[in-house]
Protein backbone atom coordinates (compact mmCIF):
# COMPACT_ATOMS: atom_id res chain seq x y z
CA UNK A 1 0.00 0.00 0.00
CA UNK A 2 3.05 2.37 0.77
CA UNK A 3 4.56 1.73 -2.25
CA UNK A 4 1.30 2.59 -4.32
CA UNK A 5 1.55 5.99 -2.33
CA UNK A 6 4.37 6.52 -3.08
CA UNK A 7 4.53 6.23 -7.17
CA UNK A 8 1.74 7.86 -7.14
CA UNK A 9 2.95 10.74 -5.44
CA UNK A 10 6.36 10.38 -7.54
CA UNK A 11 3.76 10.63 -10.80
CA UNK A 12 2.12 13.56 -9.62
CA UNK A 13 5.40 15.29 -8.78
CA UNK A 14 6.47 14.90 -12.71
CA UNK A 15 3.42 15.92 -13.66
CA UNK A 16 3.88 19.12 -12.06
CA UNK A 17 7.56 19.38 -12.67
CA UNK A 18 6.81 18.98 -16.49
CA UNK A 19 3.73 22.08 -16.44
CA UNK A 20 6.37 24.62 -14.76
CA UNK A 21 9.05 23.59 -17.16
CA UNK A 22 6.86 23.91 -19.68
CA UNK A 23 4.93 27.34 -18.82
CA UNK A 24 9.07 28.57 -17.61
CA UNK A 25 10.17 27.92 -21.18
CA UNK A 26 7.03 29.18 -23.01
CA UNK A 27 7.80 32.57 -21.25
CA UNK A 28 11.56 32.60 -22.24
CA UNK A 29 10.25 32.55 -25.72
CA UNK A 30 7.78 35.15 -25.31
CA UNK A 31 10.59 37.39 -24.34
CA UNK A 32 13.43 36.29 -26.71
CA UNK A 33 10.71 36.85 -29.45
CA UNK A 34 9.21 40.08 -27.69
CA UNK A 35 10.13 43.99 -30.30
CA UNK A 36 12.43 45.55 -28.23
CA UNK A 37 11.75 49.11 -26.86
CA UNK A 38 12.51 52.51 -28.96
CA UNK A 39 14.53 54.65 -27.50
CA UNK A 40 15.94 57.86 -28.20
CA UNK A 41 18.92 60.53 -26.09
CA UNK A 42 18.12 63.30 -23.74
CA UNK A 43 20.21 65.63 -21.94
CA UNK A 44 20.75 65.65 -18.07
CA UNK A 45 23.24 67.07 -15.98
CA UNK A 46 26.60 64.94 -15.42
CA UNK A 47 26.96 66.57 -11.52
CA UNK A 48 24.94 68.92 -9.61
CA UNK A 49 25.29 72.65 -10.30
CA UNK A 50 24.24 75.79 -8.98
CA UNK A 51 21.96 78.18 -9.92
CA UNK A 52 23.74 80.46 -12.58
CA UNK A 53 25.66 77.48 -14.07
CA UNK A 54 26.81 77.96 -18.03
CA UNK A 55 26.13 74.40 -19.47
CA UNK A 56 28.21 72.49 -22.04
CA UNK A 57 29.74 69.48 -22.92
CA UNK A 58 31.42 69.26 -19.59
CA UNK A 59 28.75 69.06 -17.23
CA UNK A 60 25.83 67.12 -19.67
CA UNK A 61 25.85 64.20 -20.24
CA UNK A 62 23.05 61.94 -22.42
CA UNK A 63 20.91 58.81 -21.33
CA UNK A 64 18.97 57.06 -23.15
CA UNK A 65 14.92 57.66 -22.92
CA UNK A 66 11.70 55.59 -24.15
CA UNK A 67 10.57 56.92 -27.38
CA UNK A 68 7.43 59.00 -27.40
CA UNK A 69 7.70 59.50 -24.03
CA UNK A 70 8.88 63.59 -24.82
CA UNK A 71 9.21 65.80 -22.02
CA UNK A 72 7.95 69.65 -22.89
CA UNK A 73 11.06 71.33 -23.32
CA UNK A 74 13.70 68.28 -23.09
CA UNK A 75 16.70 68.12 -25.50
CA UNK A 76 17.91 65.18 -27.31
CA UNK A 77 21.32 66.85 -28.33
CA UNK A 78 24.01 69.02 -25.89
CA UNK A 79 24.94 71.36 -28.81
CA UNK A 80 20.77 72.51 -28.42
CA UNK A 81 21.44 73.51 -25.30
CA UNK A 82 24.72 74.65 -24.43
CA UNK A 83 26.24 77.86 -23.77
CA UNK A 84 23.74 78.66 -21.64
CA UNK A 85 23.54 79.94 -17.57
CA UNK A 86 21.05 77.69 -15.32
CA UNK A 87 17.75 79.86 -13.77
CA UNK A 88 17.74 77.20 -11.12
CA UNK A 89 19.73 74.85 -9.17
CA UNK A 90 19.65 70.98 -10.77
CA UNK A 91 20.30 67.81 -9.28
CA UNK A 92 22.94 65.27 -10.67
CA UNK A 93 20.97 63.57 -13.38
CA UNK A 94 18.36 65.86 -13.65
CA UNK A 95 16.91 66.43 -16.55
CA UNK A 96 18.00 69.25 -18.48
CA UNK A 97 14.62 71.58 -19.77
CA UNK A 98 13.93 74.74 -21.88
CA UNK A 99 12.21 75.92 -18.77
CA UNK A 100 15.31 75.82 -16.81
CA UNK A 101 17.83 77.96 -18.60
CA UNK A 102 18.10 81.28 -19.44
CA UNK A 103 18.33 82.86 -22.86
CA UNK A 104 22.23 82.57 -24.90
CA UNK A 105 22.30 86.40 -24.68
CA UNK A 106 21.85 86.60 -21.03
CA UNK A 107 25.12 85.37 -19.93
CA UNK A 108 25.49 83.12 -16.64
CA UNK A 109 25.73 84.24 -13.23
CA UNK A 110 23.88 86.69 -11.63
CA UNK A 111 22.28 88.76 -14.48
CA UNK A 112 21.48 85.25 -16.00
CA UNK A 113 18.70 84.55 -13.40
CA UNK A 114 17.20 88.73 -13.29
CA UNK A 115 14.31 87.92 -15.24
CA UNK A 116 13.17 90.30 -18.33
CA UNK A 117 11.92 93.99 -17.16
CA UNK A 118 12.91 93.64 -13.60
CA UNK A 119 16.39 94.78 -11.95
CA UNK A 120 18.96 93.90 -9.11
CA UNK A 121 19.93 96.53 -6.54
CA UNK A 122 21.91 96.11 -3.26
CA UNK A 123 21.38 97.42 -0.20
CA UNK A 124 24.07 97.62 2.91
CA UNK A 125 22.89 95.98 6.03
CA UNK A 126 24.10 94.87 9.02
CA UNK A 127 23.28 91.88 11.45
CA UNK A 128 20.13 93.84 12.58
CA UNK A 129 18.98 95.10 8.79
CA UNK A 130 19.92 91.36 7.41
CA UNK A 131 17.77 90.21 10.33
CA UNK A 132 20.76 87.77 12.07
CA UNK A 133 22.23 86.52 8.75
CA UNK A 134 18.25 84.58 7.34
CA UNK A 135 18.15 87.20 4.70
CA UNK A 136 19.72 84.87 2.33
CA UNK A 137 19.29 83.71 -1.62
CA UNK A 138 15.95 82.79 -2.19
CA UNK A 139 14.03 84.10 1.44
CA UNK A 140 11.22 86.70 0.72
CA UNK A 141 11.30 90.27 3.09
CA UNK A 142 9.48 93.58 2.80
CA UNK A 143 11.63 96.99 2.94
CA UNK A 144 10.46 99.36 5.58
CA UNK A 145 12.08 102.84 6.25
CA UNK A 146 12.30 105.31 8.71
CA UNK A 147 13.02 109.19 8.06
CA UNK A 148 11.85 112.47 8.63
CA UNK A 149 8.52 113.78 7.90
CA UNK A 150 8.27 117.51 7.16
CA UNK A 151 6.59 120.10 5.49
CA UNK A 152 4.63 123.61 4.98
CA UNK A 153 1.53 122.44 7.34
CA UNK A 154 3.16 121.07 9.97
CA UNK A 155 4.88 122.90 13.01
CA UNK A 156 7.96 121.11 13.28
CA UNK A 157 9.50 117.65 12.11
CA UNK A 158 8.16 114.26 13.17
CA UNK A 159 9.83 110.44 12.44
CA UNK A 160 7.92 108.11 10.44
CA UNK A 161 8.30 104.54 9.49
CA UNK A 162 6.77 103.39 6.47
CA UNK A 163 6.54 99.52 4.48
CA UNK A 164 7.52 100.86 1.24
CA UNK A 165 7.93 97.13 -0.59
CA UNK A 166 6.40 93.41 0.25
CA UNK A 167 7.04 90.18 -0.29
CA UNK A 168 10.89 91.30 -2.35
CA UNK A 169 12.96 87.97 -3.50
CA UNK A 170 16.75 88.29 -2.46
CA UNK A 171 18.68 87.04 -5.15
CA UNK A 172 22.08 87.05 -3.53
CA UNK A 173 23.80 87.72 -0.35
CA UNK A 174 27.07 89.03 -0.60
CA UNK A 175 28.39 87.32 -3.68
CA UNK A 176 26.71 84.40 -2.88
CA UNK A 177 23.17 83.46 -5.03
CA UNK A 178 22.89 79.95 -3.79
CA UNK A 179 21.17 79.03 -0.23
CA UNK A 180 23.01 77.18 2.19
CA UNK A 181 21.69 73.84 1.97
CA UNK A 182 21.31 73.49 6.01
CA UNK A 183 20.03 76.57 6.15
CA UNK A 184 22.44 78.36 8.31
CA UNK A 185 22.51 82.13 8.24
CA UNK A 186 25.24 84.67 6.47
CA UNK A 187 26.49 87.71 7.62
CA UNK A 188 27.57 89.97 4.55
CA UNK A 189 27.45 93.43 4.36
CA UNK A 190 25.34 93.62 1.17
CA UNK A 191 21.87 92.57 0.13
CA UNK A 192 21.01 92.26 -3.42
CA UNK A 193 16.89 92.41 -4.10
CA UNK A 194 14.91 91.77 -7.23
CA UNK A 195 12.76 94.30 -7.74
CA UNK A 196 10.91 96.91 -10.66
CA UNK A 197 12.47 99.54 -12.23
CA UNK A 198 10.08 102.08 -9.62
CA UNK A 199 10.79 100.23 -6.68
CA UNK A 200 14.52 100.24 -7.65
CA UNK A 201 14.12 103.85 -7.71
CA UNK A 202 12.30 104.52 -4.56
CA UNK A 203 14.65 102.06 -2.42
CA UNK A 204 17.51 104.17 -3.89
CA UNK A 205 15.96 107.10 -2.18
CA UNK A 206 15.10 105.45 1.29
CA UNK A 207 18.61 104.09 1.23
CA UNK A 208 19.89 107.24 0.73
CA UNK A 209 18.05 109.68 2.82
CA UNK A 210 16.59 107.69 5.42
CA UNK A 211 17.52 104.41 7.09
CA UNK A 212 16.09 100.81 6.08
CA UNK A 213 15.24 97.57 7.90
CA UNK A 214 14.29 94.41 6.47
CA UNK A 215 11.73 92.05 7.57
CA UNK A 216 11.78 88.47 6.74
CA UNK A 217 8.59 86.87 5.83
CA UNK A 218 7.38 82.95 5.12
CA UNK A 219 8.11 81.98 1.57
CA UNK A 220 4.66 80.95 0.66
CA UNK A 221 3.34 83.72 2.29
CA UNK A 222 3.19 86.62 -0.72
CA UNK A 223 -0.23 88.34 0.64
CA UNK A 224 0.26 91.85 1.00
CA UNK A 225 -0.10 93.64 3.96
CA UNK A 226 0.12 97.47 3.18
CA UNK A 227 0.59 97.93 7.03
CA UNK A 228 -0.28 101.65 8.17
CA UNK A 229 2.55 104.39 8.97
CA UNK A 230 4.00 104.68 12.35
CA UNK A 231 4.65 108.10 13.53
CA UNK A 232 7.02 108.94 16.96
CA UNK A 233 4.70 111.27 18.15
CA UNK A 234 2.05 108.03 17.53
CA UNK A 235 4.38 106.03 19.78
CA UNK A 236 5.06 107.59 22.53
CA UNK A 237 2.24 109.33 23.25
CA UNK A 238 0.27 105.80 23.89
CA UNK A 239 -1.41 105.77 20.59
CA UNK A 240 -3.43 108.99 20.25
CA UNK A 241 -3.28 110.80 17.55
CA UNK A 242 -0.31 113.55 17.60
CA UNK A 243 -2.02 117.39 18.21
CA UNK A 244 -2.45 119.31 15.09
CA UNK A 245 -0.38 122.23 15.01
CA UNK A 246 -2.39 125.18 15.88
CA UNK A 247 -2.76 128.02 13.34
CA UNK A 248 -1.71 131.22 14.37
CA UNK A 249 -4.16 134.07 14.73
CA UNK A 250 -4.06 136.70 11.92
CA UNK A 251 -6.19 140.58 13.42
CA UNK A 252 -7.32 141.79 10.67
CA UNK A 253 -7.39 146.05 11.13
CA UNK A 254 -10.76 147.52 10.62
CA UNK A 255 -11.58 149.29 7.79
CA UNK A 256 -11.55 153.33 8.46
CA UNK A 257 -14.48 155.06 8.54
CA UNK A 258 -16.21 157.04 5.91
CA UNK A 259 -15.33 160.12 5.26
CA UNK A 260 -18.40 162.65 6.70
CA UNK A 261 -20.05 164.83 3.90
CA UNK A 262 -19.07 168.75 4.13
CA UNK A 263 -21.85 171.67 3.43
CA UNK A 264 -21.07 175.28 2.88
CA UNK A 265 -23.89 177.38 4.18
CA UNK A 266 -24.37 180.91 3.37
CA UNK A 267 -26.78 182.93 5.58
CA UNK A 268 -26.49 186.29 4.65
CA UNK A 269 -23.20 188.05 4.76
CA UNK A 270 -22.29 184.96 7.09
CA UNK A 271 -20.01 181.77 5.36
CA UNK A 272 -19.74 178.58 7.72
CA UNK A 273 -19.09 174.53 6.80
CA UNK A 274 -20.83 172.17 8.57
CA UNK A 275 -20.30 168.27 8.25
CA UNK A 276 -23.00 165.51 8.07
CA UNK A 277 -21.99 161.71 8.86
CA UNK A 278 -21.52 159.56 5.68
CA UNK A 279 -23.82 156.37 5.97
Amino acid sequence: MNQNRMVVGLAVALVVAFVLATFVYKQFQKASTAKPVDTEHVVVAASAMPLGTRVDASNLKLITWPAGQSVAGMFTSIDQCANRALITPVAANEMILDAKLAPKEAGAGLPAVIPEGMRAMSVAVNDVIGVAGFVTPGTKVDVLVTGKLSGPSRGEEDTITRTILENISVLAAGQKIEQDREGKPQTVPVITLLVSPEDAARLAMASTQGKIQLALRNTVDSKRVEPASVLEANLFSGGAPAAAPKKATVKVAAPPPPSPYTIEVITGNKRENKSFPNQ
